[in-house]
């Protein structure tokens, strides 16, 4: 599922960040990005998408939506609920000291794949090729890379540097497949994001954690697209009222149930700004 930011303590290190954004992103130029139109986060399960709508995420396993320009979520550096066996078997996954698989603190059901090594890089980038292929074969437009940010809870097995050079070979095989690529969170690594070829983003909670201008000043603000959830703005003694009328906010920002559920399913919650 999706990556939420874990602590109060990682957000004060990326808010750091984001009140000084480099000088350096003025100088790329606005990159491409979805087409106009509003957005859904369809994580949970494909539905209808609600009037207005032009733009629809949907998981690599579900089908995108017809005649919208559909992006298809992929787990890039950690490990689906319930696929872990596949990693564990080729050795993919990031080991402790004691020889146990490293998972990931918010979602204990995800270990971390290990970017660290570059044999196991390149096996990362030919497994998700795969999954990359099918999304371009069943219609997708673009590609959402989950977790880009997993090095933060390797307890410092993983740096930024393993998980750019995994990225990098994944944007790669997007562009060569004729779709777009894009950014998710990570916002202290913004810069490193264009460098890397990603061509817009999707961030989560940009705006409760006051980051949303760290991607506009660097995508362009249409290029950015935002999903807020109830319990962060709540943790942040904040409303979706107060996010959208906040000037640093994308457009295109929307509030979503944490678990993504279709309309027909307890707990659905879809508002854009």
């Amino acid at each position: 599922m999706t990556t939420l930011l874990r602590s109060a303590a990682v957000a004060a290190a990326l808010l750091a960040t984001a009140c000084a954004p480099s000088a350096d992103l003025s100088a790329h130029a606005e990159p491409d990005g979805p087409p106009p139109g509003g957005f859904d986060y369809q994580l949970g399960g494909g539905y209808p998408p609600p009037d207005g709508v032009e733009i629809v995420v949907r998981d690599s396993t579900d089908a995108p939506e017809p005649d919208r320009y559909s992006v298809c979520y992929v787990n890039g550096f950690q490990t689906q609920p319930g696929e872990s066996d596949r990693w564990l078997d080729e050795g993919l996954v990031l080991l402790d000291d004691g020889g146990e698989p490293v998972a990931d603190p918010g979602w204990p059901d995800e270990y971390l794949l290990d970017t660290a090594d570059p044999a196991k890089r390149a096996r990362i980038t030919e497994l998700l090729t795969e999954t990359i292929e099918g999304c371009a074969a069943t219609g997708f437009a673009a590609v959402e890379f989950d977790n880009l940010d997993s090095f933060t809870r390797s307890n410092g097995r993983l740096t930024a540097d393993d998980n750019f050079a995994l990225a990098e070979a994944l944007v790669t095989v997007v562009h060569d497949h004729t779709m777009l690529a894009a950014q998710k969170n990570t916002a202290e690594e913004t810069e490193r994001g264009l460098a890397a070829g990603f061509d817009f983003a999707i961030t989560e909670s940009c705006g409760a954690w006051n980051e949303c201008d760290v991607y506009t000043a660097a995508y362009g603000a249409e290029n950015v697209l935002d999903i807020e959830y109830p319990d962060t703005l709540h943790e942040r003694g904040l409303t979706f009222a107060d996010v959208c009328a906040d000037p640093d906010t994308p457009p295109r920002t929307i509030l979503r149930d944490l678990d993504l559920v279709p309309p027909t399913a307890e707990g659905h919650l879809y508002e854009p700004c």
